[in-house]
């Protein structure tokens, strides 16, 4: 008897008879099966006969596919494959056009079936498919039947595209270049051409030869959007498997017939919506052209190029009016460049081209900083005078914001990644803008000094700006903007405050999906993780720290200490001569326990009459009022990090709740990585009961990367 799991209980169907609902045996020969379904009908000869799938692709069944049959299927007896092969190849050579019409249409409809293939090209039935298309005798629809049943046989790989006459290859390249013909014809002669193409460098050059580019981009210009989409296809094949100088050729004949504004106008948006093949194309499109960057994008700057040089210092010059630098000795012009070079932004102020010898963004970011200042010179001009004006913490400086900004973009737009195979994530504001890179580039730079501003970021925060940048601009594109202006409009519209609101919406969605317990195991940790941030922050400022010395009537350079005594109950402060990093408590000449209650500068300002600082100043400031009202202590800390960790310490003290983002921020990251090291499955796994050995130290560490020359 055979195992139950070898049974699979299925239905076989027969035009007119009954069904017959049998017990399969997966372990009896196929031919046996078919022999007692014959017997059930009585039909003669059961080798004539094979089994099929009656729903969905109707595949024959084989020996090697068998074994996907489940329990439930439907079949139904047909003819074997070899039988159906011999009989279309007969009906095809008919002098009956009807006979003849109706064969191929049938044949084009099993040949998605490689074992039918099989028996129908072992007979040389696709040779006699080929010279129905050369001879070109046939009615139109009898041409598109032929055409489609000869591209389902080649697309199982049993016959490879090489051995094609060069006489078919004109022929079909015929159909696609004759202008009133018929669109089924056009549509799979565009598919078959595609797979040629693809298939070797030799076809490709006779089909680069035999179709011209500018039929294929009247094709786009059509209503039929299976035309536009075979030619789109076949547009990309032919610049995927061209060299590069000949990729080169057809982009620049294909920008001289402005494909991607015909593409723009007459797919994009005249149709509305897009066709998830037509979306892949246009992705393949877009990753092709904006992979023409990426030579710029790898290479880095060649300080010994005069060219370059020349770019350089034609930022520097575009942004400052100096006096003529010919009557300057080379001193005092070495120094002159230095400064202006540090103003617009560079690190290496004396020899700025060591800023650009990073890859990636390499000479694309010059490439970009030089379209701006040219594209728009006020713009530009703005954008560095504003920031030089600046405290030197809370400029935004132009270089490395242009270079990290550059490198953000390719890595958005994939500048340098071979296209997907799947991939369909394209931007339509590609089609409508020819130097995509460059324009977002000016809009992104200026949404960056935007930003900046609304952060009131100091040099300690540009990671953080950054970042901010890149999620305005990943949300933006995601929306799918189509045109440049709507994208500005867009994405400032998309400003700092509106970010924080994204975030923290979607970090409460992410809350609630989380299972009940989970939220639980949240809550109960919360207190315990607050508590550690709370004796953290007391201890900072135990350690102290410096501040400026402010008055109301100018700024100083004085420098003033304060820090909190180890038992929490004095504060000590007091001026210093010099910078000194951790002064002992002992040379602080001034302490105080009445520390009352905490005040924002603004405020405290307001009530003394002093005069109006600046808006980065009012932005780090907070003050101690004591019991006697008449007196505070009042603080203005060095960067926002520091004015988090003192209002948070000094909240504490208070017995007050802290309120700082940087305390959310760290209870978040605190808590999510508290309860996955909770969720751990830990189950049988040692848990050792004392620390692993430390190994010895290396005996050198050239190993090392410094990453001080380098954006994090």
């Amino acid at each position: 008897m055979p195992q139950q799991k070898d049974i699979v209980k299925i239905a076989i169907q027969m035009p007119g008879a009954y069904p017959q609902l049998i017990q399969l045996d997966q372990k009896k020969p196929l031919s046996a099966v078919i022999k007692e379904v014959c017997d059930g009908w009585n039909l003669p000869g059961p080798e004539n006969y094979a089994l099929q799938y009656a729903d969905g692709v109707q595949t024959y069944i084989t020996e090697s596919n068998r074994l996907d049959i489940k329990n439930g299927c439907i079949l139904r007896l047909t003819k074997a494959p070899g039988r159906c092969a011999e009989d279309l190849y007969k009906g095809i050579q008919s002098s009956d056009a009807g006979v003849r019409c109706d064969s191929l249409k049938e044949l084009a409809s099993v040949s998605t079936d490689v074992t039918f293939a099989q028996e129908f090209i072992s007979r040389d039935g696709h040779l006699l498919l080929v010279k129905i298309v050369e001879d070109s005798n046939e009615s139109n629809v009898i041409m598109t039947h032929t055409l489609t049943a000869f591209m389902e046989l080649m697309d199982h790989g049993i016959v490879s595209w090489e051995n094609l006459s060069s006489v078919f290859i004109k022929k079909i390249a015929s159909f696609v270049n004759a202008k009133p013909t018929d669109a089924s014809i056009q549509q799979v002669s565009l598919d078959i051409l595609e797979s040629m193409v693809l298939s070797s460098h030799g076809l490709f050059l006779q089909v680069k030869q035999e179709v011209t580019m500018e039929r294929l981009i009247a094709h786009l210009q059509v209503t039929n959007q299976q035309i536009q989409t075979k030619a789109m296809a076949l547009l990309m094949a032919l610049l995927q498997t061209a060299g590069d100088s000949d990729r080169q050729v057809m982009f620049e004949f294909l920008n001289k017939r402005n494909l991607r504004q015909y593409i723009y106008k007459n797919i994009i948006y005249s149709s509305g919506s897009v066709q998830d093949e037509m979306a892949h194309y246009l992705y393949v499109l877009q990753s092709v052209t904006l992979n023409h960057l990426e030579p710029r994008m790898r290479t880095p700057l060649d300080c010994y190029s005069q060219e370059q040089r020349d770019i350089l210092h034609g930022l520097r010059q575009a942004a400052f009016e100096t006096e003529s630098e010919n009557s300057l000795s080379n001193e005092r012009r070495r120094s002159l460049c230095a400064k202006e070079f540090k103003k617009l932004g560079f690190s290496n102020n004396s020899n700025p081209g060591q800023d650009l010898v990073r890859t990636p963004p390499g000479l694309l970011a010059l490439d970009t900083m030089f379209y701006f200042a040219a594209r728009y010179p006020d713009a530009y001009s703005r954008f560095v005078l504003e920031n030089s004006s600046r405290e030197d913490k809370h400029e935004c400086p132009f270089a490395r914001s242009s270079i990290q900004l550059t490198l953000i973009l390719c890595e958005i737009l994939r500048i340098g990644e071979p296209p997907s195979e799947t991939g369909s994530d394209y931007h339509p504001i590609f089609f409508s803008q020819d130097r995509l890179m460059e324009e977002l580039f000016c809009v992104c730079i200026q949404l960056l000094n935007k930003t900046w501003k609304e952060m009131r970021a100091t040099q300690e925060d540009f990671d953080k700006v950054m970042q901010v940048v890149r999620e305005q601009i990943t949300r933006t594109l995601s929306s799918k903007p189509t045109s440049l202006e709507l994208f500005k409009n867009k994405v400032n519209a998309l400003n700092y405050s509106e970010i924080l609101k994204l975030r923290q919406t979607e970090r409460l969605h992410q809350e609630e999906t989380l299972a009940p317990p989970v939220l639980e195991l949240k809550e109960r940790l919360k207190p315990e993780l607050l508590e550690l941030i709370r004796q953290q922050r007391l201890n900072r400022l135990c350690q102290g720290t410096m501040f400026r010395k402010i008055s109301s009537r100018r700024r100083q350079d004085k420098l003033w200490y304060c820090r909190l005594s180890p038992n929490h109950k004095m504060l000590h402060y007091g001026d210093l001569e010099e910078d000194i990093d951790n002064p002992p408590i002992e040379i602080l000449q001034e302490k105080s326990d009445r520390y009352k209650r905490l005040v924002d500068w603004q405020r405290l300002s307001s009530h003394e009459g002093e005069q109006r600082q600046t808006e980065q100043v009012l932005d780090l400031a907070f003050s101690i009022t004591y019991d006697v009202e008449e007196y505070s202590l009042n603080f203005i800390a060095p960067s926002r990090t520091y004015f988090c960790l003192w209002t948070d310490g000094l909240s504490v003290l208070l017995g007050r709740e802290m309120s700082s983002e940087s305390m959310r921020s760290e209870l978040e990251i605190l808590l999510s990585m508290e309860i996955k090291l909770r969720l751990l499955d830990l189950e049988n796994v040692p848990i050792p009961d004392s620390a692993p050995v430390i190994p010895k130290p290396p005996s050198n560490y050239n190993f090392c990367y410094d990453f001080s020359q380098t954006e994090q």
